[in-house]
């Protein structure tokens, strides 16, 4: 399992191509560097350890997927960063 993070430092969790929230609620599916809701809307785009929402990559669309429920993790959130992007729409 890898930890990454959002815009703003929300601890996210990857599990292969599967990323879900800090408390184990699936999100999506990781496809060439960007992050892809259950439906295939556009969510994100990995930049290092952080996803960060691009308008100029909105326009993307990925395959629909579903994957159960992870532990939650006890790992701490990160401070913010100043990339390019805004805080993706994810719910936790």
């Amino acid at each position: 399992m890898d930890d990454l993070y959002t815009r703003s430092g929300r601890l996210l969790q990857r599990l292969g191509n599967n990323l879900h929230s800090r408390s184990g609620r699936y999100l999506g599916q990781v496809q060439n560097g960007k992050v892809f809701d259950r439906d295939g809307r556009y969510g994100g785009t990995l930049v290092g350890d952080r996803v960060v929402y691009r308008t100029v990559d909105s326009a993307a669309v990925g395959t629909a997927s579903d994957a159960a429920a992870c532990e939650a993790s006890t790992g701490a959130n990160r401070k913010g960063s100043g990339l390019w992007g805004i805080e993706p729409p994810f719910a936790d």
